[in-house]
């Protein structure tokens, strides 16, 4: 559930500005996927970090967990996978023994992702600048278009789930009365989100709305004439060397945009890695620099942390630096933390379970951080 995502996180907002550590990348040696690797030692860890997440599993303090990889400088330095109980958006796929080579849910990861492709769209010409008006991107509902209080939502609002719309996905995402399953069961996607009666002034107002990542896919496959999936293929995942996605469609056909995509662990980690790099992989500026820097602005506080534009924010330390992440139902993290040029993927199978966002978090708070040689 959304809220129950979000809560908890105070146990991760000292972690910048406590955390200074060194490490040294000496290692060439060559993983799959086109990943280097490097031991824990080199990366500036303590050993012993797989045993402690392998122990966390055995003995049911890890649950139902599914994969985890950390890297550091570009270099994979751990990963781990597990058995365990797993779902393909809601279809349940029994118990599983995860490989490296296996896709699996990012459930709403894949917002961000689809917040990454907003931003090269927006370099390529092909999507609305953030202050037009959203519903005037949609001239097939004109009725909508003449209310005035809806004329003031922009994409902006859209990026930052700041629309003033009435939106609720407090429940599990299985009960047909949560915003985001209702949207799947519409006859239009679209026009459900846009007509959701107005609650607050566009801007003023933060709620929780996979309706807005939907509207934001929408209008890239509009200016840029292919399906999400089409582009986000031929303009993300093609150049990191991505070969295999798996994207869900909704009852419509539609891609689903705010939790239908699905990744191989190692793949996900290329996403962070570019976005730890600033937007470059292997020397192409892939994502715009200048989108990540918008996209990692606060634009609402939310309990203990912060929202950008569709990415977790965490506080900002004396030197301005803050972690960045993808939250998604079931457990899923893309965590990062750039001046250490960390990051940390966690995959698992707790799926519209209140307490699931309590895993990542115990494993980066009790095994990650700890395991960081202070020096």
């Amino acid at each position: 559930m959304a809220m129950n995502r979000r809560s908890g996180r105070a146990v991760l907002i000292a972690i910048v500005g406590i955390i200074m550590i060194g490490g040294s990348d000496s290692s060439k040696a060559q993983a799959a996927d086109g990943w280097p690797r490097t031991g824990l030692a080199e990366a500036g860890f303590a050993p012993g970090l797989g045993e402690q997440i392998d122990a966390g599993v055995e003995n049911g303090r890890f649950k139902n967990l599914h994969a985890v990889l950390i890297t550091r400088g570009g270099r994979l330095i751990l990963e781990r996978y597990y058995e365990g109980r797993d779902e393909r958006w809601g279809r349940p796929l029994g118990r599983r023994k995860f490989e490296s080579d296996d896709l699996h849910d990012l459930r709403s990861v894949t917002k961000s992702i689809v917040g990454l492709l907003y931003g090269i769209a927006l370099a390529d010409g092909v999507v609305p600048p953030l202050d037009a008006t959203l519903v005037n991107q949609f001239p097939e509902y004109p009725d909508l278009a003449a209310d005035p209080t809806r004329q003031r939502m922009t994409v902006a609002h859209a990026l930052s789930m700041m629309l003033g719309t009435e939106w609720d996905e407090g429940l599990s995402y299985a009960d047909p009365r949560n915003s985001e399953h209702a949207m799947e069961l519409a006859g239009d996607r679209y026009r459900y989100v846009l007509d959701r009666p107005m609650v607050a002034e566009p801007g003023t107002q933060w709620v929780y709305n996979g309706g807005a990542t939907a509207l934001l896919g929408r209008l890239i496959a509009k200016g840029s004439g292919l399906t999400l999936r089409d582009y986000a293929v031929d303009n993300l995942f093609r150049p990191l060397g991505i070969d295999e996605i798996d994207w869900v469609r909704g009852r419509d056909g539609a891609y689903v945009a705010a939790s239908g995509l699905r990744l191989k662990p190692r793949d996900l980690a290329k996403i962070g890695q570019l976005v730890l790099n600033g937007g470059q992989w292997k020397g192409e500026q892939v994502v715009p620099a200048d989108w990540l820097a918008q996209s990692f602005e606060t634009r609402a506080q939310v309990d203990d942390i912060y929202y950008g534009y569709h990415w977790w924010l965490g506080p900002k330390s004396a030197g301005g630096q803050r972690w960045v992440a993808g939250f998604g139902n079931g457990g899923q993290r893309l965590f990062m933390l750039r001046q250490l040029d960390l990051q940390v993927v966690v995959m698992a199978g707790n799926y519209n379970q209140a307490d699931a966002w309590k895993l990542p978090v115990a494993i980066i708070t009790e095994v990650v951080f700890p395991g960081l040689r202070r020096e």
